[in-house]
């Protein structure tokens, strides 16, 4: 069983996949994947509604947009320079501190979305990343219990404009939080369903090129790690996401850099859980 969303843009409703391949529409029974429905326990309900044979559960036409598999959170937190080879094409050592910045939720977009080069934007680059669903609230966690605070886990994207990002003063957040710079998905795949969070090939392919092609588990600080750290800063409530860092072979560290254009296709896809795909369009 896999969490989806479908439907229109803002007005997505909560689906699932099914072991056979076929989408099963759940509005019926639940509101919507979102803060509540971690937080009371909805992904226990979720799944024995699906063992109970999805009653009132029609089956989804195969053309329905997706959306991205969770309500848009209330905070989206990534990692910077989480692997060495990212670090290095970036010009910089790992950190002894893992770098946290948030991406604003308004860039929160669906798996199959268009991503928007946003006026006056020279430099577009995407980064494959693990996302973490977080299932309870967690703040203060040990990293031996913090796998236990965790819904499931997605494909996303972190795109960024490295202009806005690096030459424009401040903090890395204005050019990683324009609209469509966060799609999800394609759905989200249970906690209990990914036997090790560090054990999945990632990858990114622009035109049909790879250009991304790395594991989780080269990771400079794990899954645990980086939910327990976090919440020594915040805490971080059913339904938020954690971003976990890129592999090297984004754009930026190619030689000549290599952006993002309008007309350009990326690819984004984790082992075992999924693929995305958008396409650049001017804004």
């Amino acid at each position: 069983m896999k969490l989806i969303r479908f439907g229109e843009a803002g007005r997505e409703e909560p689906g699932v996949v099914l072991e056979d391949g076929r989408m099963i529409d759940a509005s019926r029974q639940f509101h919507d994947y979102d803060e509540g429905f971690f937080a009371m326990g909805g992904m226990e309900s979720l799944v024995a509604w699906v063992e109970d044979g999805c009653p009132d559960g029609d089956e989804i036409p195969p053309i329905a947009r997706l959306g991205p598999p969770v309500d848009r959170p209330s905070k989206i937190v990534c990692i910077g320079q989480n692997y060495l080879d990212h670090a290095k094409e970036s010009g910089n050592e790992l950190p002894a501190e893992p770098p946290i910045f948030l991406k604003a939720n308004s860039a929160w977009s669906g798996p199959f979305d268009e991503v928007i080069r946003p006026r006056g934007s020279t430099k577009l680059d995407y980064e494959v990343e693990l996302a973490v669903v977080i299932g309870k609230t967690a703040y203060l966690v040990s990293e031996e219990d913090a796998l236990d605070h965790v819904a499931g886990y997605s494909v996303f994207c972190d795109y960024s404009e490295r202009a806005f990002q690096k030459e424009m003063g401040g903090q890395w957040t204005k050019g990683k939080s324009h609209d469509s710079f966060g799609p999800m998905g394609p759905w989200l795949t249970p906690a209990k369903d990914v036997s090790d969070p560090q054990g999945l090939r990632l990858w990114s392919k622009v035109n049909g090129e790879l250009r991304q092609n790395g594991w989780t588990g080269d990771m400079h600080r794990k899954v645990p790690y980086l939910i327990s750290y976090i919440s020594r800063f915040m805490s971080l409530l059913p339904g938020d996401v954690i971003a976990t860092g890129t592999p090297g072979g984004v754009g930026m560290g190619m030689d000549p850099p290599r952006y993002l254009t309008p007309g350009d296709q990326v690819i984004i896809g984790i082992e075992g859980l999924g693929e995305m795909k958008q396409r650049v369009v001017q804004g």
